[in-house]
């Protein structure tokens, strides 16, 4: 087999079927703002928290759509609203958070 000075990545192909989206669809029912995020990114630009630890409420709602584990990155969050004040959409922020917060909470 030749060389050709690159290799092929696995496949990032996320399975709907086989994602739990039990905790995204319980924010919903308590925070239906969480659907009205168009993942713009100026929640992002604006978190003093980002350009540390990654943190991203886009990240964090995607990932929770995906069925992933978001608990690491909400304990970053400082809850400074500096996110809601740039939200194009007038999400508030805050309250989407500690909303997840509650729910990661609960078993």
């Amino acid at each position: 087999m030749k060389d050709f000075g690159f290799t092929l990545s696995p496949s990032s192909a996320v399975s709907l079927d086989k994602v739990d989206s039990r905790l995204w669809h319980k924010l919903l029912e308590t925070s239906p703002d969480a659907a009205v995020c168009i993942s713009c990114g100026s929640c992002s630009a604006s978190c003093p928290a980002a350009r540390w630890s990654g943190m991203s409420i886009r990240k964090v709602l995607l990932a929770l759509q995906r069925g992933q584990s978001v608990a690491p990155m909400l304990s970053c969050c400082m809850l400074c609203g500096k996110c809601t004040m740039v939200c194009p959409r007038g999400i508030n922020t805050r309250k989407l958070i500690l909303a997840l917060c509650r729910i990661c909470e609960k078993p």
